[in-house]
């Protein structure tokens, strides 16, 4: 397929989707689903309001909720203003049966068990927290439990919702900005840079990437401590429960199912002050930048990036319905930032037995192109293709 057919047909395809999740906000059933939230007060807590949504969705109601922390629990029984709660989610599954859950801590060791347990009750959704999983094998894990029992799994990546992404897709495919030569991305920089960085705000780029180019096929990357490339001697236990961690300066290179090449870097304290973190799609005749988590999502500057020009480069917002025009949607505040659009796709995709718009399979893809930084760096740089062939934390294997 020719790069710019598999942008248009990409870009169909996102419109279509984000088109039904309007659907269902109009018409929405009067039947309840029984949510249950899982948190855990001082090891990732809530995520950024995974607990809180479903007051937005009045389709839903929060049945019981599991902490871990009695604290905890007790507050946010009264957040929530729930009267169910356990500080074991194992029990609480049990006995509330829910059919959605929301997997809400942001510490990603606690991840796989959280959603195999929760698969095995019998839950027909999941909304949980990114990062997914710290491995592809645990992915495996999930995936497959997913096929036995049909459950649909929506991961936090909530950019992937934004309807200027679609529009960003579309001003690609048909030229707005020239030839696409390159999308390069960057994390925010601050002291997390490197690999901590790649895991818990990377993602979120690399899954932007991923979508805009058809699916990352390949990686070849290097990972430094303090300008020394990365050894065995410089793993030690992440963050947040991340697992085996090194690095502060991670660049990458993955190619493409449409051939545009992405780049990905990130240098701890790079006195970007942040504003980095995000991606520019570099066309022969312009520039889109899109900022993680902003409204407007992306800017416009017109003309060729490299040719130098006196005057300051001037950039316009993209809405929505395109450059420069008014953004007609009134409610991105809650349908992207506050995840009313990633429940109401994922109620959606359970009713019509489909993939959610951020679904498993793109979470697990995600966390492959995270771990195929590590593998490529293992190997001196070589070029790994995806899936990957290892399956576990490849810097457990460093020389």
């Amino acid at each position: 397929m020719q790069r710019r057919d598999f942008l248009h047909s990409t870009a169909g395809l996102a419109a279509g989707a984000l088109f039904m999740n309007r659907a269902v906000a109009a018409d929405a059933p009067a039947k309840k689903w029984r949510v249950g939230v899982i948190g855990h007060s001082g090891r990732g807590n809530y995520g950024h309001g995974l607990d809180t949504v479903w007051a937005k969705v009045p389709e839903t109601e929060v049945v019981a909720i599991a902490d871990g922390d009695e604290a905890g629990l007790a507050a946010e029984k009264k957040k929530l203003g729930v009267a169910d709660g356990f500080t074991d989610y194992n029990a609480m599954l049990a006995s509330a049966r829910p059919e959605l859950v929301a997997i809400g801590p942001r510490h990603v060791d606690q991840h796989c068990d959280m959603l195999l347990a929760s698969i095995k009750a019998g839950a027909k959704g999941i909304y949980i927290e990114k990062p997914f999983v710290r491995t592809p094998a645990e992915a495996d894990q999930v995936l497959a439990a997913c096929a036995k029992t049909g459950a649909k799994i929506a991961v936090a990546h909530r950019n992937r919702y934004h309807p200027t992404l679609v529009t960003a897709a579309k001003m690609m495919g048909d030229g707005a900005i020239g030839r696409v030569l390159e999308i390069r991305g960057r994390g925010k920089g601050d002291k997390r840079g490197g690999g901590e960085d790649l895991w818990v705000l990377g993602t979120h780029v690399l899954n932007l990437c991923s979508y805009l180019t058809g699916g990352l096929t390949a990686c070849s990357a290097v990972v430094k401590q303090n300008g020394e490339l990365v050894t065995k001697t410089h793993v030690k236990e992440g963050n947040e429960g991340l697992g085996p961690l090194a690095g502060n300066e991670v660049h990458a290179r993955f190619d493409s199912a449409s051939g545009i090449t992405v780049y990905f870097d990130s240098i701890a304290e790079d006195q970007a002050k942040s504003q980095g973190f995000g991606l520019q799609i570099v066309g022969s005749d312009g520039l889109i930048d899109v900022k993680i988590d902003t409204h407007p999502l992306a800017q416009l500057a017109r003309g060729n990036p490299f040719q130098v020009n006196k005057q300051t480069r001037t950039w316009v917002p993209i809405s929505s319905a395109g450059p420069e025009q008014p953004e007609p949607r009134t409610d991105l505040s809650d349908y992207v930032d506050k995840h009313v659009g990633p429940v109401r796709d994922l109620i959606a995709a359970i009713n019509d037995n489909r993939e959610p718009l951020c679904g498993a399979k793109e979470a697990a893809a995600t966390v492959e192109f995270v771990c195929g930084v590590f593998e490529s760096h293992r190997q001196g740089g070589a070029r790994v293709s995806f899936p990957l062939a290892e399956r576990g934390n490849p810097l457990t294997k460093l020389a």
